[in-house]
């Protein structure tokens, strides 16, 4: 079946597609192989056909399987770069791009930025002569990235691809963030709490995911060695002029099986005979992308300052309130052992005991009465004051 572009779109079990390499049980998954020369293949194929072609260990392919939780990972091997950066998980060589899961949501902005990246210049007058201005055109959309080796070009698409996803992630959080942050602060309620948690939980995660690419770039950066692994024309122009005798050729009777060195790699090779130890090319590319995801990191890290503040006043503002019922308890204590006074002389005269004085001694009851309550009222101020000078209530 002919697919994009002149590609072929090799079915699901070929018998003899990649030279019986299909195993039963290899685990076949959905990829999408976009060559340097503009052809498109959708593949169904298992880990054996993939690993014979990009001459990789299954340990490698094994970072790509999105059953296992391997964290954001840039690889470089001797004749391919395996990239696993969340949703975007290719395997990139001097010559094409293999891509996981194709018709994922998050996978097809990916799909059509490298179809517009990694497009051949010349592409249009090679199907219309007519069509200059669509190849002027297309020449200075991609005039820079001819400059580059076919292997950076598609790894800047993934990067930015990533970096832009996690940007619009972080920036949806923010926008959800601080409109509770306030509603918290201003009414605190189950409702606005359990709200927040959910939002500082997602946080936390996108952090933590944000992070993970954040250190694979750092440490690229940090060791020149792996750097220089990501030279793949450079590897494959010192190593031989002509290659790719020995790949594996998924199109039949395809009359380009003998000339598939890439245009990119052919344009680098005045770069490529130079200083095999200069990476300064790369180093840059990676820079640039590493401040963006450092740019979208601090965003993170002042959306988590600002929530830790709030939580911060929140419980002053429960430490208050915990304090002035505190001081309530006080009061109504102070006020309990007046009253129990009053009540213990109350009951004493209550007793029915004969007195002497009890009798023609009426006037006494009022004076009993005004003299206790004046009693328990200056107990009740002096048990106040004694709090007041002590800090233990407010003034």
């Amino acid at each position: 079946m002919v697919g994009r572009e002149g590609g072929y779109v090799v079915p699901a079990d070929p018998p003899n597609a990649v030279g019986g390499l299909m195993k039963k049980g290899g685990g076949s998954r959905s990829w999408i192989l976009m060559e340097n020369s503009g052809k498109e293949v959708v593949l169904d194929v298992d880990k054996y056909a993939i690993m014979h072609r990009v001459q990789i260990h299954a340990r490698d392919l094994r970072i790509l399987d999105p059953l296992l939780s391997y964290p954001s990972t840039i690889l470089g091997r001797e004749r391919a770069i395996v990239l696993n950066l969340e949703h975007i998980k290719a395997i990139i060589t001097s010559e094409e791009v293999l891509l996981r899961d194709p018709h994922d949501d998050n996978v097809v902005p990916v799909v059509e930025d490298l179809r517009r990246r990694l497009r051949p210049v010349n592409g249009n007058q090679e199907v219309n002569g007519d069509g200059k201005e669509m190849a002027l055109h297309n020449d200075v959309d991609t005039g820079e990235e001819d400059d580059s080796p076919f292997e950076f070009r598609a790894l800047e698409v993934a990067l930015e691809a990533i970096c832009s996803y996690l940007s619009a992630r972080t920036i949806e959080l923010e926008t959800a963030v601080y409109p509770a942050l306030d509603m918290l602060t201003s009414k605190i309620s189950s409702r606005n709490l359990d709200r927040v948690r959910k939002l500082k939980s997602q946080m936390t995660r996108l952090t933590a995911r944000v992070q993970k690419v954040r250190d694979e770039l750092e440490q690229l950066l940090d060791d020149d060695d792996d750097m220089a692994d990501l030279y793949l024309s450079r590897k494959l122009v010192s190593a031989s002029p002509v290659s790719g005798s020995g790949a594996a050729s998924w199109f039949i009777a395809s009359p380009t099986i003998g000339s598939k060195i890439s245009k990119a790699s052919r344009a680098s090779i005045a770069t490529v005979r130079g200083d095999e130890n200069d990476v300064e090319e790369l180093e840059m590319l990676l820079e640039a992308y590493f401040m963006q995801i450092d740019g979208t990191f601090n965003k993170l890290t002042t959306l988590r300052e600002y929530i830790d503040n709030t939580e911060d006043y929140i419980n002053i503002q429960l430490d208050n309130h915990r304090n002035q019922l505190i001081q309530l308890e006080l009061f109504l204590s102070a006020g309990t052992v007046c009253l129990s006074i009053y009540s213990l002389i109350a009951g004493i005269f209550g007793m029915n005991i004969p007195y002497t004085w009890n009798s023609d001694h009426g006037f006494m009851f009022k004076w009993v009465v005004i003299v206790t309550g004046i009693l328990c009222t200056v107990i009740f101020v002096l048990i106040i004051s004694y709090a007041r000078q002590k800090g233990l209530v407010g003034s």
